[in-house]
């Protein structure tokens, strides 16, 4: 059933956005049951009937990650601190600075948090202008065949667009004065390698990857509970996977 939406997101995707030829050479690929299920949709209808559903999994799950300790607080998106740096945390909580590694910790979290307040024009952007020119991906794809179509696709460039983003909120929450104070305390100790992390790259990575971890999970949601379907053209392209 699952598989079947896949298909018909696939064709509707490659209607909207392919060439003549493009389109032909889709079509052919399809099975005729999918594309006899599609008639009563236009190719466009469904087509943007996926793209809001992806649009929703951003506004819905983003806003949760954005509030305080929307990464702290969230087992899926919590950012934990690099193998290099788990030294560090292990060190200072052996000599009595526990709480200052927690306050490390928080405010990684607490920066990505804030970041992501200014992210969602960004990921909505990317979704408005996806083409899709894999459609057999999408075609055997799994629950997440969409998110992660759209990770592959956009990763790179919404990462060079949310790394000043991260690195202003590092700065606004505090984080840089705080893991100064770390590593500053860290390098001091006797016979302990000195290092100098890339934080805000590392910050940025992790909170690109917790934002699609619950655009997927909201994905999910649509395509297996109705209610979540909120608007009337979602559920009539959803529907189609409930036949």
């Amino acid at each position: 059933m699952k598989k079947q939406l896949f298909k018909v997101g696939a064709l509707a995707l490659v209607l909207s956005f392919a060439s003549c030829a493009e389109l032909q050479q889709a079509a052919n690929n399809l099975p005729k049951d999918i594309l006899s299920q599609s008639q009563e949709l236009t190719s466009t209808q469904i087509g943007n009937g996926l793209k809001e559903a992806l649009e929703k999994g951003v506004r819905v799950e983003v806003s949760k990650l954005a509030m305080e300790k929307g990464f702290y607080n969230n087992p899926v998106a919590k950012i934990n601190l690099p193998k290099d740096l788990q030294k560090v945390d292990s060190k200072l909580r052996d000599i009595g600075l526990g709480n200052v590694a927690d306050k490390g910790i928080e405010k990684l979290n607490e920066a990505a948090s804030e970041a992501v307040k200014e992210a969602t024009p960004i990921f909505v952007e990317a979704i408005k202008g996806m083409s899709f020119q894999d459609a057999k991906k999408i075609l055997l794809g799994n629950d997440d065949a969409a998110t992660l179509y759209l990770e592959s696709k956009t990763e790179v460039s919404l990462q060079s667009k949310f790394e000043p983003i991260i690195k202003k909120s590092f700065d606004k929450v505090g984080a840089n004065d705080i893991w100064e104070t770390i590593i500053k305390k860290y390098n001091a100790i006797p016979f302990a390698d000195d290092i100098n992390p890339d934080l805000t790259d590392y910050v940025t990575k992790e909170a690109l990857k917790g934002v699609y971890k619950m655009i997927a999970i909201e994905e999910l949601k649509i395509r297996e509970d109705v209610k979540e379907r909120t608007s009337d053209l979602m559920k009539k392209v959803f529907a189609l996977q409930d036949k």
